[in-house]
């Protein structure tokens, strides 16, 4: 094995004794459109040159087909960025950091100021350097430079420029590049499966959730149309009801939401009341409870109003993550929660897990983003948007059953879900690790083979 030396790059570590560093300015010629030279959205048409912008970087090509195009005077007097198939690109806007070969050019092609042609001179591989791109070589720099800046929203070149990586022998380039295209175009084909069977066993549970709030666990009953078009048939003897007809009626506030702006960050505690946020609420998934905080029993007394109780229904209801659900455990017996929570107090009537169940489904989703789309601002779903939320109701030995069975069902799910999400991650650390290690010859290509 190779004699190992210092780099003096402390996240780089020790490389092979022939290997050498160099910052990519001494390496690569790095080109970018100055400024715009005046070249707005609006000149963008449906022919003449293509323009690639950040969004049309896909899995380490270009998607041409979502090319915009720009007058072909424009592509003429930006010669330095007169793209050539194999010109390796990166983004520096937006999603910073995202890195292209060109290939299949269809036609002239020129980039906008969000996007940075490399080109590497005689002697190194813009193939290499697209892995090392890739890896936390360049990723672990771009966080250094930036330490202390939790805005840099922006790749600048001349800091780009200053970008310091290891490398061997052009042949030994190449032949990593070769290495690392073959065998993270596995682990890619196995994280694309991965993510697929999650995604498809999450669409099951959402299958098996909406089926059971709707047509119920007989499907030998007689069934009825419920009147409502995204509901459709019903079995005979159920309902269909807004929640403000269902819900507590000696309860003062049987749907509301938490404080309105009286308890800040700097009341968070680490033991006391709970105090549930939105990020606490999942899609579907019930109450996550790694990030919750705490309030004072003082402070909790004077926000009275919005004390949660167990099985009260929480829904997020502004901005992104509006329609994200929870329902309050039996562990929690007293809490509490902010303003863009909306919360459901049921009587005990109904079960409550039922209903908590056709609030994650797409029968009560649905209403939700159609609420949210109605809104041209951020979308909002009001206390009146809650009360008036359309749901099934079962009788109450039915509702029982359903929450049973989806318990048990959901958490079978879940369970082959969690499995899957773990050998994903570990996967994705593998592929991390792999490019690393070989982009700064901890492994070698002629070692592996």
């Amino acid at each position: 094995m190779e004699t190992m030396k210092d780099s003096g790059v402390r996240w780089i570590g020790e490389i092979p004794a022939t290997w050498n560093t160099k910052r990519i300015k001494y390496m690569a010629t790095l080109k970018g459109r100055i400024g715009w030279q005046g070249l707005t959205s609006e000149e963008y048409q449906d022919e003449g040159a293509y323009l690639i912008t950040g969004v049309d970087f896909d899995n380490g090509g270009i998607d041409w087909e979502n090319c915009v195009h720009v007058p072909m005077k424009r592509w003429e007097e930006a010669k330095e960025i007169q793209i050539e198939n194999g010109d390796l690109l990166i983004t520096k806007d937006g999603t910073i950091g995202k890195v292209a070969i060109v290939s299949n050019m269809p036609g002239e092609t020129s980039l906008n100021s969000g996007v940075l042609r490399i080109i590497p001179i005689e002697g190194y591989s813009r193939r290499f350097l697209y892995w090392v791109i890739k890896s936390d070589e360049f990723w672990t720099w771009f966080n250094y430079r930036n330490a202390g800046n939790s805005t840099i929203v922006h790749l600048y070149q001349g800091d780009f420029a200053e970008f310091l990586y290891a490398f061997p022998d052009f042949d030994e380039q190449e032949s990593i590049a070769d290495y690392l295209d073959a065998h993270c175009g596995q682990l890619d084909s196995i994280i694309g499966d991965l993510e697929k069977q999650i995604e498809t066993l999450k669409a099951y549970k959402k299958s098996i959730i909406v089926e059971a709030v709707t047509k119920g666990l007989d499907h030998d009953v007689p069934m009825q149309d419920s009147g409502i078009s995204w509901i459709g048939q019903i079995p005979q003897g159920w309902e269909i009801s807004k929640i403000k007809y269902l819900v507590d009626p000696n309860h003062p506030y049987p749907v509301g939401d938490g404080d309105h702006g009286m308890i800040k960050a700097d009341d968070y505690l680490t033991e006391g009341i709970p105090y549930i946020r939105v990020l606490n609420l999942t899609w579907g998934n019930g109450l996550n409870l790694e990030n919750i905080v705490y309030i004072s029993e003082a402070m909790n007394a004077m926000i009275k109003n919005s004390t949660l109780k167990p099985n009260d229904i929480l829904i997020a209801k502004t901005g992104a993550t509006i329609g994200k659900t929870a329902i309050v455990p039996e562990s929690l017996p007293v809490s509490n929660t902010t303003s863009h929570v909306g919360k459901i107090t049921l009587p005990n009537n109904h079960d409550a897990k039922y209903f908590y169940y056709v609030v994650t489904s797409s029968i009560v989703q649905k209403q939700i983003d159609d609420l949210s789309a109605m809104q041209s601002t951020r979308p909002e779903l009001g206390i009146e948007g809650l009360r008036n939320l359309i749901v099934v109701v079962p009788p109450l030995d039915a509702q029982q059953k359903i929450s049973k069975y989806l318990d048990h069902r959901c958490s079978e799910i879940d369970e082959i879900v969690a499995v899957k999400e773990k050998q994903l991650v570990s996967m994705q650390q593998h592929k991390t690790s792999l490019i690393y290690e070989y982009v700064t010859g901890k492994k070698r290509v002629k070692e592996a083979r």
